[in-house]
């Protein structure tokens, strides 16, 4: 009887809801724009208020400081890159912000995200906002890696990189009634290829984020940032692996993607968590292939493939494949024998340790432990189909 149930409501709900959204779509977009102007008007003044920003040495997360900085917060500013947040720091207080402290902290380790948010309510009594930026993206076919300790390092950076910061500061967050702000990515749900491993840690970041939004049941505010392509380091030519991991790792790209402007997306953040607003969309045009890949997945499925099949050759990054970067780009790159390694390692040779449970008196342990290597400027080939 169930199953008939079932049946039935597959066909019916999908087009009622549809007819349903098409006649509320005008009261709704007119409630939420009447709740977008009150809350721009009433929204939070963060004059004095402390915000911990991590990932802060370059792209989202420094334009992010710059835009707190200009309504006068007191700043945290984490990241690997030590060096690189004092002339942000000098910046910050040029913009407006009335103390800015800085920490170097690997944020795929509890111990150090322990740490700075100790050093912040310790100097400040009080954590108002954090905003997780800290990101890492890739640009390989999951097919040419041959080396896997590099997937524990995405899925890290791009996940627990968010999580352990979040699990330290809910406390004090609940305290001051605070907000969470995440950086994520319209990747989490639109399948692009060339990064698997980072839409897959994305899209859970976002469930994360939205079962914790439940969970806190209002007392800590969730701000979910999407975006599309915009101009990043990774995206502007240079591929940075620093903000999670123990390493330095550089690859200066031949193919570069344009985007959409990093201080508009910043901007766009902090405007929307100042309102309160659960979800901040850049550009938010992106939301209608939603509707498609719930309704007609097959129509978003065939897009993308007429879109890719028009490039008869791959175009991509060997960072983290293991495999031999050849001097002509035309050249097939041959696989590696199964008892040679890979001629360039960016990562250890150690075998990744299962994760330790949360908790206060340890850390968990992450791949990169070992003996960091570095990797200088690599050229990016071109394999062929």
């Amino acid at each position: 009887m169930m199953d008939l149930v079932n049946s039935v409501l597959n066909f019916v709900v999908p087009p009622a809801s549809m007819v349903m959204l098409a006649f509320a779509w005008p009261a709704l977009y007119f409630i939420n724009t009447c709740e977008w102007l009150y809350n721009s008007y009433f929204g939070e003044d963060m004059e004095d208020k402390v915000v911990i920003v991590t990932g802060a040495s370059s792209g989202i997360g420094e334009q992010i400081a710059y835009e707190y900085a200009k309504k006068k917060a007191h700043l945290v500013l984490v990241a690997r890159r030590e060096t690189r947040l004092w002339g942000i720091s000098e910046n910050a207080r040029a913009l407006g912000a009335k103390s800015v402290l800085i920490t170097a902290a690997d944020v795929v380790k509890e111990a150090d995200c322990r740490r700075f948010i100790t050093e912040t309510v310790n100097l400040y009594g009080r954590v108002d906002h954090l905003v997780n930026t800290a990101s890492l993206g890739h640009t390989f076919y999951l097919e040419e890696a041959t080396d896997t300790n590099v997937f524990p390092i995405l899925m890290d950076i791009n996940f627990w990189g968010n999580v352990y910061p979040t699990y330290v500061a809910l406390p004090y967050l609940r305290q001051s009634r605070g907000r969470v702000i995440v950086n994520a990515s319209v990747e989490s749900w639109l399948p692009l290829p060339r990064m698997s491993l980072y839409s897959a840690a994305k899209a859970g970041l976002v469930n994360f984020y939205e079962t914790l939004r439940f969970e806190v049941d209002g007392d800590v505010g969730v701000t979910i940032a999407t975006h599309g392509w915009i101009g990043t380091e990774m995206t502007g030519g240079k591929f940075m692996l620093e903000e999670g991991a123990e390493m330095q790792w550089k690859e200066e790209r031949e193919v570069h993607a344009s985007g959409s402007s990093v201080e508009d997306f910043a901007k766009l953040i902090v405007s929307g968590a100042c309102r309160g607003d659960p979800y901040v969309k850049y550009p938010s045009w992106y939301d209608i292939f939603l509707l498609y890949r719930v309704f007609t997945p097959n129509v978003l499925q065939w897009t993308f493939r007429m879109l890719l099949s028009s490039q008869s050759a791959r175009r991509t990054s060997l960072i983290g494949t293991g495999r031999p970067l050849l001097e002509s780009s035309s050249t097939r790159i041959q696989p590696i024998p199964e008892t040679s390694s890979p001629p360039r390692q960016a990562l250890s040779e150690s075998s990744s340790p299962r994760r330790q449970p949360l908790s206060g008196a340890s850390s968990p342990q992450h791949p990169s432990a070992s003996p960091r290597r570095r990797m200088g400027p690599v050229p990016v080939q071109q394999q062929m189909d």
